[in-house]
């Protein structure tokens, strides 16, 4: 028996969810989760199934692209944790977060290391026995700090996903190429209209009403990647930008942390610079 997760892009037409599922049926699998989605506009059909049973993968892949329309992408996988490299500069809330939850079993990964340009984290990172290196951008300019990084990355074999847990600096289109839709960020969400050192204390000085924090795909676009996950809380005149700060860095490490699982579970579709999630 083997438990596999089905993803199908494709362009819509009359009959695929019929079609798929016979050919479900007719190997004997059961469907044990189904979500789909039509993109009337766009045309384009969106399918996520979890099945189980005495199935061969590579003879399951062969059969469904027979059936689907041509140009469709189609991935057939097979549960299991990936490989992920969290980046990080000083701020410890995000990065802990996914620290905690990893030893509690409750992502699908395996951290492979812990990169960040100061070795202020480090402390943290150690007390989970995860490697932890430190790229100094101390006299370099931006294209050989990042060398130095990606020249660290290809030391591992595999790296499914890059999570930047207020990782501050902006990474070069360079950068960004080699890891297509493999780089997730979070970011608060009164980007662009709050932007600088301090976008907290401009959201105080503006009298707000709520805060809230974005996780995205990384693309050239500055903060205007693909969206995978949002979450705000409200604030009000008592709040001063520290208490906002505060409330806004719970919202932060929620919002990656939910973005990164489902990300590890293949639930994410990405066109057209947006996403469909299930």
């Amino acid at each position: 028996m083997a438990t596999l997760r089905v993803l199908i892009d494709a362009n819509d037409e009359k009959g695929l969810v019929y079609k798929i599922s016979k050919l479900f049926y007719d190997n004997e699998l059961n469907i044990l989760e189904n979500q789909e989605f039509v993109d009337k506009v766009n045309n384009k059909f969106f399918m996520r199934s979890v099945i189980d049973g005495n199935v061969n993968k590579a003879q399951l892949y062969s059969g469904l692209k027979e059936i689907l329309p041509q140009k469709s992408t189609l991935k057939v996988i097979e549960p299991k944790k990936k490989d992920i490299v969290i980046m990080a500069t000083k701020e410890m809330h995000a990065l802990g977060d996914i620290l905690i939850r990893h030893e509690a079993g409750e992502l699908e990964a395996n951290i492979l290391a812990v990169i960040s340009n100061y070795d202020v984290l480090k402390p943290l990172v150690d007390k989970f026995n995860i490697p932890f290196i430190t790229v100094s951008h101390e006299g370099l300019d931006r294209a050989e700090h990042e060398r130095k990084i990606l020249d660290e990355l290809k030391k591992f074999e595999n790296i499914d996903y890059i999570v930047l847990a207020k990782y501050m600096r902006i990474l070069t289109p360079n950068f960004v190429e080699d890891y297509e839709n493999k780089i997730i960020n979070i970011h608060h969400s009164f980007l662009p209209a709050f932007i600088g050192a301090n976008p907290y204390k401009q959201a105080y000085e503006r009298g707000v009403k709520i805060i809230g924090a974005t996780a995205h795909f990384v693309n050239n676009n500055l903060d205007e990647g693909p969206i995978i996950a949002q979450n705000v809380t409200e604030v009000n005149h008592a709040y001063n930008w520290k208490d906002m700060q505060k409330l806004g860095r719970d919202v932060e490490k929620v919002v990656l942390s939910r973005a990164l699982k489902l990300a590890l579970e293949d639930r994410i579709f990405v066109y057209a610079n947006k996403t469909v999630i299930f």
